[in-house]
Order: C-alpha cells, then sequence, then structure tokens
C-alpha cells in the first residue's frame, strides 16, 4: 500500500481550497492508499466541534460531509499542536477521529515513502 500526505492550511479564509483538500483525500483513501490529512496553520479549526458545519463550496459535497467520510473510510486526521495552541483552540473540543500532534508524527508519516500534496 501506498501512502498519501494532503497538508493543508486553509480553512474558512479559503474554502475551496479546503474542500478540494478533502476530495483529494477521499479519493485517495478509497483507492486503498494509506492516508493522512495534516492539518496546519488555519486549517486546524477545521477539526474542532461545528467550524467545519457551514462550509459548502458550489459544485461540492458539503465540507463536514467530505470530512465525516474520510474519517469513516479510514482516513488520518492530524492536526498541529502548536497551531491549534497559538489560536487558542481547546483540544477538548476537537472531532472523533482528529488527533493533536507535534510535528515529529508528520516527519516520521513522511519519511516512510509517502507522497505529499499541498493545500
Amino acid at each position: 500500500m501506498s501512502k498519501l500526505c494532503v497538508s493543508l492550511t486553509y480553512a474558512k479564509d479559503n474554502c475551496d481550497k479546503a474542500t478540494v483538500a478533502f476530495v483529494i483525500a477521499n479519493a485517495a483513501v478509497a483507492s486503498s492508499q494509506e492516508t493522512l490529512v495534516f492539518l496546519s496553520t488555519e486549517a486546524v479549526r477545521l477539526a474542532f466541534k461545528g467550524y467545519p458545519d457551514d462550509i459548502h463550496e458550489e459544485g461540492f459535497a458539503p465540507l463536514k460531509q467530505l470530512m465525516d467520510n474520510y474519517l469513516a473510510a479510514g482516513g488520518q486526521l492530524f492536526v498541529c499542536s502548536p497551531c491549534a495552541k497559538k489560536r487558542g483552540l481547546d483540544e477538548t473540543e476537537i472531532i472523533a477521529g482528529a488527533q493533536v500532534v507535534g510535528g515529529a508524527k508528520l516527519v516520521e508519516f513522511l519519511s516512510q515513502g509517502a507522497a505529499s500534496i499541498s493545500y
């Protein structure tokens, strides 16, 4: 099985990129790729309850639905710990299936031969 990391830095500041990142992540996990979405900078907000609920880019499924489908299919969701702390986000409010991690976890995944795409 090959690996793919989708690195996302946008949330409501660029809903199109946030949505497309999860479209690609869903395609990867559906294709039996070990898939990781790494949320950093503003994108960390997407992993907190309620935040993605009203994001819906025309022509795509709602972002919350894309995220739920991705996690239900076995995709991994890592949230940058320093980025969440910088924004004062309460880690007890994280969505089910997401993990708050440091950079070492991302490096570990990438060092195992994962391809990476960034949005």
